[in-house]
């Protein structure tokens, strides 16, 4: 943002008797906090992010490795790391499993605590403008005040998130089939309704989104039952996502992405648990630009590491934020004397799963 030509602007209304709230409409169409223009037309307008806590185990979710069900039991042989392991092949089949669809009832108000019942909102946004004309004022007087022209923007989007977020949040106007997609009613349904409100927060205009998965991943033992308790929380509200963004014509230009912290070690720990494993591991991206159906890359035979078409971290990043429309070369800075970006100087774009 131009802090100059913004102040410019602000003096002209004043002087041209334009008044505080009028000026206050035009500060805001300048926000910094507004969406900057992309480098080149976006593919994904926004960015749903479901976060698995830990790591889920690829070889017994995705990476089908008809070796490592041949081989469970034997002898790991893959280096240091797995001196003295066996072999662990999945130990669920690699099947599809239907979800069990429950009792449908209305859902609580959430986040009780973010709107004032104390004061009214035309009271509210009284106190907000009269606050504003007072710190523009100041900054009429001080000429540069970067820390006032912040506190501006930050009251602004307290009082609109204040206002707008209950109302987005709450889920007692969805229909019934909706919930009942989502697999909202009695029991353990955290994460349908964050998967609910993660559609409602896409359809209110927010560009990103992270919800975390109930529960953790990572399963050092028990795995067989775990990782099955983990499925059975998110499996069905991640499907009615999907199938929800998609009725709407929503799925095109958003970009869901599932992803834990790593995956696991295809030999045993504990005798039924699996260790970390950094070396490969699957992801899974939807909507926004990827091509469907397709797989990209692919580990050993085992399932132990990457081995055709190895994506780094850095390359993830690269891709997505191409997706959204943004260089990442672009987003280059000098600090200390040394080049940084997020993706570290390094990435690159990976155009095969690009629709």
């Amino acid at each position: 943002m131009d802090m100059t030509h913004s102040r410019r602007e602000m003096l002209r209304a004043m002087s041209a008797g334009i008044g505080w709230m009028a000026f206050s409409a035009l500060a805001h169409a300048k926000s910094p906090l507004a969406a900057k223009e992309p480098h080149f037309a976006p593919r994904a307008r926004r960015v749903i992010f479901l976060t698995m806590r830990g790591g889920p185990s690829h070889v017994d979710l995705f990476d089908y490795k008809p070796k490592l069900i041949a081989r469970n039991g034997k002898a790991a042989s893959l280096g240091r790391d797995s001196s003295g392991a066996k072999l662990l092949g999945p130990v669920h089949p690699f099947e599809l499993y239907a979800a069990l669809l429950k009792k449908d009832v209305a859902p609580e108000p959430p986040m009780r605590n973010i709107e004032n019942k104390n004061v009214p909102r035309s009271l509210q946004r009284a106190q907000v403008d009269l606050i504003r004309g007072l710190n523009e004022r100041k900054l009429e007087r001080d000429g540069f005040h970067p820390e006032i022209e912040g506190a501006i923007q930050s009251f602004e989007l307290a009082f609109r998130m204040q206002s707008e977020v209950p109302d987005v949040l709450d889920l007692r106007r969805e229909p019934e089939h909706i919930l009942k997609l989502y697999g909202i009613g009695p029991g353990k349904d955290q994460f349908g309704r964050q998967c609910l409100l993660a559609r409602r927060l896409a359809e209110a205009g927010v560009r990103f989104i992270e919800i975390a998965s109930p529960g953790h991943w990572d399963h050092h033992n028990r795995l067989r039952e775990l990782l099955a308790t983990n499925c059975a929380a998110t499996d069905q509200p991640i499907a009615a996502l999907l199938t929800d963004l998609k009725a709407r014509g929503m799925l095109r230009d958003t970009l869901a992405v599932w992803a834990g912290e790593f995956g696991r070690t295809p030999y045993a720990q504990s005798g039924d648990g699996r260790d970390h494993n950094h070396k490969g591991y699957s992801i899974w991206m939807a909507g926004g630009g990827v091509k469907g159906g397709l797989t990209y890359g692919a580990t050993d035979e085992v399932g132990h590491k990457a081995a055709l078409n190895p994506m780094h971290i850095h390359d993830w990043h690269a891709t997505m934020l191409h997706l959204l429309g943004l260089d990442h070369t672009k987003l280059t800075f000098n600090y200390g004397g040394r080049n940084f970006r997020l993706t570290n100087v390094r990435g690159e774009v990976a155009t095969g799963i690009l629709a």
